[in-house]
């Protein structure tokens, strides 16, 4: 019997990482093995400290305790350069890249090949020579399908191949360990699904991949392993073939939680209309430009119904949530008509910029947009004994933590700004109910709960339109869905009628 070979070292191995910022020990004692040549994801609620352990391991940020080795050597890195030496790459969340710029440009930016003749001028002065540039670019393009028009200006290109110019960057710096960061928040389903085919090529070539995401449907998918981070710590690691879903979503949150909330339990009555949307148009004023934000957009919204608006975000879901709160704006031109036939409850796209007032405490938010109601107001004046009694009471149904009505809006958690923002707008029983991105930023607890109270709104009668760009929970949640590509409706679905390819295909404007 001959022995096993040794087993190779891992490609990273974290040892009791810690990081300190002021009072907040974000990451405590923090350690896992990522292996080679595998796709491993780290997963866990807002602040579980999965972005600070990966800016540790790229450089951003040095540890105040604890151990880095890479391919079994310890080290410590100065900057990002350092971890870029060392063949670490990592591709953040919002692009990083400059607009103006070519495709060729910003993969070469930083590190731009010079012509040898030039030797003797100093770096800032010698020419940039791209020829063999463009040629290894090219082979790296062929060898994983990555088809890009290297001479674009990469604000004139689709989302999803600037993210296949940040991937391709590091590529070409010769990055063997790759991290990314919640890389299809922006995508539609194709295009998550082409770049999750790019990796598994890369992966079966030996790169390694680390994958940051909230999206459990992608950690079951496409990950090797996966490692849970929960307040901080380490609360699991799975080979995912061995796990479920349901397990992720316990161990993130240290409790049971469903994450399938739609289904067959659905209320499929529905009762007049409560919005009205025929033949929206609308146009940038003063010749800005010939193309329409929207056209010809027509729609309803009746009660005991949500109706989810999916589409890549910059497809026209924030202008037609604007053309609808604010029909007689003058910064544009709009055509058709918008009708709302019922009380409205908003939860605002960005609630810090049209939700909350941050340095204001929590009664003063909750009383927004509920100044004159009869129950706060009487003779010119608010009636704050009424004001905190109703505060608190919301605060105790929608679990707003803490329960501190003084405390400001800015010292929330952005679930419980959300939650806040939902108690307020159902304390005043809408009939109709305009959700946008209600769970943008949110941890899968605050998820599960907000999305609970959006079927509780709709089966008390309430109609709402739902916009989000995460188009599982459109399909989970929606009776009718609306897909929005440039500005102009690509195609209607019906539950009964749902296909994610379909839908897909048409947010990628396939129709």
């Amino acid at each position: 019997m001959t022995p096993e070979s040794p087993r190779p070292a891992p490609a990273v191995e974290l040892r009791g990482l810690t990081k300190i910022f002021g009072s907040l020990k974000a990451n405590d004692n923090i350690s896992f093995d990522i292996l080679h040549g595998s796709i491993h994801g780290v997963v866990g609620e807002n602040g579980a400290g999965k972005s600070t352990v990966m800016k540790m391991l790229y450089g951003i940020y040095k540890p105040d305790a604890g151990e880095i080795l890479v391919n079994g050597r310890s080290r410590r890195w100065n900057s990002p350069e350092d971890a870029i030496n060392a063949g670490i790459g990592m591709v953040h969340q919002h692009f990083m890249l400059a607009g103006p710029y070519t495709a060729l440009e910003n993969i070469l930016l930083g590190d731009e090949p010079c012509a040898k003749s030039t030797g003797w001028l100093p770096r800032a002065l010698r020419p940039v020579a791209t020829s063999g540039a463009r040629l290894k670019l090219g082979g790296l393009m062929r060898k994983y399908g990555m088809d890009i028009k290297l001479d674009t200006p990469v604000e004139n290109l689709p989302v999803g191949t600037q993210q296949r110019i940040e991937i391709l960057k590091l590529l070409y710096r010769n990055a063997d360990i790759l991290i990314l960061d919640e890389p299809t928040a922006v995508l539609a389903p194709q295009e998550t699904m082409e770049l999750f085919a790019n990796l598994k090529k890369l992966r079966d070539e030996g790169k390694t991949i680390i994958i940051i995401t909230h999206k459990l449907k992608e950690v079951m998918g496409f990950t090797d392993r996966v490692t849970v981070l929960r307040g901080g710590r380490v609360a699991g690691g799975r080979e995912t073939a061995q796990t479920s879903a349901d397990e992720i979503a316990c161990l993130m949150v240290g409790r049971k939680i469903s994450i399938e909330t739609g289904g067959e339990k659905r209320n499929r009555s529905t009762g007049g209309s409560v919005l009205d949307i025929k033949n929206l148009s609308l146009l940038p004023r003063g010749g800005q430009s010939s193309r329409h934000r929207l056209k010809n957009i027509s729609l309803n919204v009746k009660s005991g119904e949500i109706v989810g608006i999916a589409g890549v975000e910059g497809n026209g879901q924030s202008e037609l949530l604007q053309a609808i709160l604010h029909p007689h704006d003058k910064s544009c031109v709009s055509d058709g008509a918008v009708a709302i036939h019922a009380s409205m409850g908003l939860i605002p796209e960005d609630r810090h910029k049209e939700g909350l007032l941050l340095e204001r405490p929590l009664d003063e938010n909750f009383l927004l947009g509920q100044q004159h109601r009869d129950i706060f107001y009487n003779r010119g004046f608010v009636r704050y004994p009424a004001l905190r009694k109703s505060t608190r009471e919301a605060m105790e149904t929608y679990d707003v933590r803490p329960r501190r009505i003084e405390a400001t809006a800015g010292e929330l958690s952005g679930g419980n700004q959300q939650k806040l923002i939902i108690a307020r707008e159902m304390d005043r029983i809408p009939g109709l109910v305009i959700a946008a991105q209600p769970t943008r930023g949110v941890d899968i607890g605050a998820i599960e709960f907000i999305h609970a109270e959006l079927l509780r709104a709709r089966d008390r009668g309430a109609g709402i339109l739902l916009i989000s760009s995460e188009l599982d929970e459109i399909m989970n949640l929606s009776d009718r869905i609306i897909v929005l590509y440039e500005g102009e409706v690509a195609g209607t679905f019906t539950r009964d009628g749902y296909n994610e390819r379909e839908i897909g295909l048409c947010m990628a404007g396939h129709q």
